[in-house]
């Protein structure tokens, strides 16, 4: 556990394909997470979610872990990271054991998830969450969420299992040691975005979280309070990139700054008279492009990704059950009319999320950017204070002046 003298820290490091973000929260058990630090550095080493270059990676998630301690004052010692991959797969299982005293204890709860964990896998995969979505007590009492306390003979539990590969989590796990840091828990991006992202009316009433980032995009579906389906999509904003630099034949590094300043996701967003600017290759003369041209072009890698989405909901039979729509996050989900074009698309209410749920540097991290980092954050508290309620916090700007003391070197 990170502390700053009497104060217990906890910090979550999102080790994204384009992007490592550190964010350093303060917290008690009955007070929400204050964000008091945070570090961002570009990714160098990560393919679609997965590590492919070791030095690389441990340099990024250095360089972010030194900025948040820097800003927040404090010495980081270990991490709730985030994993990703189309290497996780999810699957529901069901979990049973006797009440030991006629009473349901949380130990009880505890021993019927590691029952439901008990199912074969293959050798080079591992569970890296069973999360509960129903208890039942004595084949009578079902849909119960917090059974302590109830009587019976007999508790039964079906649980959200997330599988995946052993070496994608023990790499991650080698380069945050390699920093000189402890992993407290590797927690899906998808999960840990939800928690900061989404509402629980709309997790009540069906919702699906589309988590676009740099190299995937993460999928989580929660009916009735719990998640019920879980998948990654090998597609997301490094294609839209990678689109843009083969139609403008133009460097990666230009083509990722043109979607940043010009793309749009709606082509009718962006009018035939208007032109940008495209540097060309090697000693060439920059061109001009109509941007109308640009937007049709990523319009068309949009509309795959969400394609992709609507045939994962079809194939796992969620479509029609999630009545609270989609809610969209992650870098790739700021562009200009994504929003609009998912629900011309497919027919349901549509919302981009920027994190919510903290308070501190609320405002610095109000983007769709740090909403798995700040999820984390949540995860982890909930972690070390299982009994901790939940309870929605506004976010305010009361570390704004510390943020503007960090940037200009005030300490």
């Amino acid at each position: 556990m990170n502390r700053k003298g009497d104060k217990s820290l906890i910090v979550g490091l999102d080790i994204g394909t384009s992007k490592v973000v550190a964010l350093v929260g303060e917290y008690s058990a009955d007070n929400p997470i204050e964000i008091i630090g945070m570090g961002s550095h570009s990714a160098h080493g990560l393919k679609r979610g997965v590590v492919v270059d070791i030095e690389s990676t441990v340099n990024s998630i250095q360089r972010a872990v030194e900025e948040a301690e820097l800003m927040a004052g404090c010495e980081i010692r270990s991490v709730y990271a985030s994993i990703a991959g189309s290497h996780v797969q999810c699957k529901n299982s069901p979990g049973i054991v006797p009440i030991k005293d006629g009473e349901v204890t949380y130990g009880d709860m505890e021993r019927v998830l590691e029952a439901a964990k008990a199912v074969a896998i293959p050798s080079d995969q591992k569970i890296l969450h069973a999360i509960p979505q129903e208890y039942i007590v004595d084949n009578s009492q079902e849909g119960i969420r917090h059974p302590v306390g109830m009587s019976g003979v007999r508790l039964e539990v079906r649980a959200h299992l997330i599988v995946g590969a052993q070496s994608a989590a023990a790499n991650i796990s080698k380069c945050i040691n390699r920093c000189g840091l402890q992993v407290d828990d590797l927690v899906l991006s998808s999960i840990a975005s939800s928690a900061a992202a989404l509402t629980a009316d709309e997790k009540e009433l069906g919702v699906v979280l589309v988590d676009m980032g740099a190299g995937t995009t993460d999928i989580a579906v929660f009916v009735q309070g719990a998640i019920r389906h879980s998948a990654s999509l090998p597609i997301a904003g490094d294609q839209v990139t990678n689109d843009i630099a083969h139609l403008l034949r133009t460097p990666t590094p230009h083509a990722e700054e043109i979607k940043v300043r010009y793309a749009c996701a709606l082509a009718q967003l962006a009018t035939a008279e208007e032109s940008i600017q495209v540097p060309s290759v090697g000693d060439r003369p920059p061109r001009r492009l109509a941007r109308q041209a640009l937007a049709e072009a990523v319009q068309n890698r949009y509309e795959e990704i969400f394609e992709m989405v609507q045939a994962e909901l079809r194939r796992a039979g969620f479509e029609e059950l999630v009545r609270a729509g989609m809610v969209l996050t992650g870098g790739a989900a700021r562009m200009e009319g994504v929003a609009e074009l998912a629900e011309e698309m497919l027919h349901m209410p549509v919302r981009v999320a920027v994190p919510q749920y903290v308070t501190g540097l609320g405002e610095v991290v109000s983007s769709p950017v740090y909403t798995t980092g700040v999820g984390l954050l949540l995860w982890g508290a909930q972690a070390e204070f299982p009994r901790r309620p939940s309870v929605p916090a506004s976010r305010v700007g009361t570390m704004w002046s510390r943020f503007q003391n960090w940037y200009r070197g005030e300490f």
